[in-house]
């Protein structure tokens, strides 16, 4: 299952029910495309990091391609074809590391002419060295899509000076989109997760 339930945002939010996944990892264990393809959805995976395999080669359950390949000069447009999926995707998950990476991949799906339904950004604004949050905004605002959940976090418990006393950090990850044709209005994730 997904970490910050991006698969319920995909399956609220998506018409067309195909994923591309952009940094896939273990097939299940923090996996934005397992739960949709359980639900039927049809799509690929992309994952660099090939001690990755043998989890993928021993689950039985995900029968959907994965690549094992550089998601920066992947030929997105090439494997819609192969997996004979349409050039309107319902769901793109981007998440490979660092978020210049994770950049530069979203570019170079959207600019093989593959659009979607909606999308979620790994950004990592709380520790990158560059906040690439408004950067993919603007990004994908120009090419036809708005925000869907602004401020997508997680909560991380951290050490202070060393000490066993803990506080919980709020940790900012992520932003996700939908296509400027679907009816959202933008919402805090604070407030869409109440209800999820």
């Amino acid at each position: 299952m997904s970490q910050l339930k991006q698969d319920i945002f995909a399956l609220n939010n998506a018409v067309n029910k195909t994923y591309i996944e952009i940094g896939a990892s273990h097939p299940r264990k923090i996996n934005n495309t397992f739960l949709l393809e359980q639900h039927g959805w049809k799509g690929f995976s992309i994952e660099l990091d090939t001690n990755k395999k043998e989890y993928w080669d021993a689950d039985t359950e995900r029968k959907n391609k994965i690549y094992w390949d550089n998601a920066i000069t992947f030929d997105y447009a090439e494997a819609c074809n192969q997996n004979n999926l349409p050039n309107r995707i319902g769901y793109l998950s981007v998440d490979i590391e660092p978020p210049e990476n994770t950049f530069a991949a979203l570019k170079r799906v959207i600019e093989q002419g593959i659009t979607f339904d909606c999308i979620t950004f790994e950004h990592d604004r709380y520790q990158a060295k560059k906040n690439y949050d408004p950067i993919v905004k603007e990004y994908l605002r120009e090419k036809g899509y708005k925000v869907a959940v602004d401020n997508v976090y997680r909560r991380r418990k951290k050490r202070i000076d060393g000490q066993k006393k803990k506080i919980n950090k709020i940790c900012y990850m992520e932003t996700w989109f939908v296509n400027k044709d679907i009816n959202f209005d933008i919402v805090e994730y604070k407030d869409w997760i109440v209800n999820k």
